[in-house]
């Protein structure tokens, strides 16, 4: 069984109780954010190793580093093959940071987007920036109402209500 699915299953469990499931996630996120103050501290590194040499490097469990290779995969230069990574799977955590940030305001990840180490990476404005396009990604805006006796935008010089509006 692929290390992905099996860091999903124990992650995802359904067969834990709440309490259970949030001690899990808690020591998952102190895990997580240990490597991101380390992985953004040198940014000129870009690490590399299979799964179980990096989870040794961070001092992580093997699969607490295939969830943090699950959840950073998306920000990476060049993504992993997570779907198929093994313990001796080549990884790297080349990322790009406007994404990465970026990623982690999309995640809610505070712990992670308000680490310190942001600030040597990326200026307060272009972090200000990020984080309001990101929430206005989400956002759903509705066009003008188009009146029924209005021109049909659709171009054929018809009233709306005789012609797309006709089964609206």
């Amino acid at each position: 069984m692929a290390l992905l699915q099996t860091w999903r299953e124990m992650a995802y469990s359904s067969e834990v109780t709440p309490e259970e499931s949030e001690r899990f996630w808690n020591g998952y996120f102190q895990l997580e954010q240990g490597i991101y103050r380390q992985i953004l501290a040198n940014p000129e590194e870009i690490v590399r190793g299979t799964v179980k040499e990096l989870a040794e490097k961070y001092q992580v469990d093997l699969m607490m580093m295939v969830g943090f290779l699950d959840g950073i995969n998306d920000s990476l230069t060049q993504p992993n093959p997570i779907d198929e990574m093994e313990e001796d799977t080549p990884v790297n955590l080349g990322y790009d940071k406007e994404k990465l940030y970026w990623h982690m305001v999309e995640a809610k990840a505070k712990w992670l987007y308000e680490l310190p180490e942001w600030d040597a990476l990326l200026t307060e404005e272009r972090r200000k920036e990020l984080y309001k396009d990101q929430k206005q990604s989400g956002t759903i805006r509705k066009g003008k109402k188009i009146g029924r006796n209005e021109p049909c935008p659709c171009g054929s010089g018809k009233k709306y209500k005789k012609c797309c509006g006709k089964n609206a």
